[in-house]
């Protein structure tokens, strides 16, 4: 739901209206966001991938690490440098976006590579290798790209911080109908505080964390600059959801650890996300630097 918002803000009319109704319609099936890269991580000014400009063609070669969905999406928005990081007057300067037609792409320059993990979530490593993007599919202005991708992470954030509220919400109907319903020593176990101020600790959490989703969500949908806001959401709905799922699994002791009541697999899946899209030391970071004016500690 995210990726295509940098086509969308920053695209031409003849991309939009080539891309976004069958991407509505269902036509054209999910899409990928290459950004990430081995060498670089989260500061995203290291990346290397290189798009060589021959002809009416951009000619990439490079790699990407934990791209989401690639190998089941029809399209790829990719970021990729089009002047050497050494020669740009910044170190945001001079990288593109190029859309990337992942039907044509895959066994003629882009080979994908699926990445076994821990949870139900299917990632990627990506090479590129004299992969042929057609001009055209620049959105843009070539070198601009750092920020017009930026609209695509503020947006992932709060839709993953979103994710994460849902996710919290799983884990305390859990908790709360396991703790109403399981009985010890003669009572419900959730009559006992120990039992039933966490998971009430971990709905206030959660309510007072989607108040702050819903703002962020308010300040992107209105167009005004929001990126400390989608950082503060991501970073307090992963939070919330990460003390439910802590709270859920003790309440329901072993049978937490058994399949059949997917309490496990979402206790995986949530942890995800105290990591990416982006970690919460990189929040803190930001809203030191951003907010409070303090030094930079990077």
């Amino acid at each position: 739901m995210y990726t295509m918002g940098t086509l969308l803000k920053h695209g031409s009319e003849a991309q939009k209206q080539a891309y976004l109704p069958k991407i509505a319609s269902g036509e054209l099936r999910l899409q990928a966001f290459g950004v990430t890269e081995p060498g670089a991580g989260t500061d995203t000014t290291r990346i290397t991938t290189f798009a060589r400009r021959d002809g009416d063609h951009y000619v990439v070669r490079g790699q990407k690490i934990w791209i989401s969905r690639a190998e089941h999406s029809d399209l790829m928005v990719l970021l990729c440098r089009t002047t050497a990081r050494e020669e740009a007057a910044r170190p945001s300067d001079g990288m593109s976006v190029l859309l990337v037609d992942m039907r044509e792409a895959v066994g003629n320059g882009l080979t994908i590579r699926p990445i076994r993990t821990m949870l139900n979530h299917a990632t990627t490593e990506l090479f590129f290798d004299d992969l042929r993007v057609p001009v055209g599919n620049l959105i843009g202005t070539e070198g601009q790209g750092f920020r017009y991708i930026l609209d695509g992470m503020n947006a992932e954030r709060i839709l993953i911080a979103a994710e994460c509220i849902g996710d919290a919400r799983f884990f305390i109907d859990r908790a709360s109908a396991y703790a109403r319903e399981r009985e010890v020593f003669g009572r419900p176990i959730g009559q006992n505080q120990g039992v039933q101020f966490p998971i009430a600790r971990a709905h206030v959490q959660t309510s007072a964390a989607d108040l702050m989703v819903r703002h962020a969500a308010d300040l992107f949908d209105d167009g005004q600059p929001c990126g400390t806001e989608a950082n503060m959401a991501k970073m307090l709905a992963s939070e919330a959801s990460w003390f439910a799922a802590d709270t859920c699994l003790q309440v329901h002791g072993g049978f937490g650890f058994a399949e059949e009541y997917d309490i496990e697999r979402k206790f995986r899946e949530t942890r995800l996300y105290q990591v990416a899209p982006i970690s919460t030391n990189l929040i803190l970071s930001h809203v030191g630097n951003h907010v409070l004016g303090l030094p930079k500690s990077f």
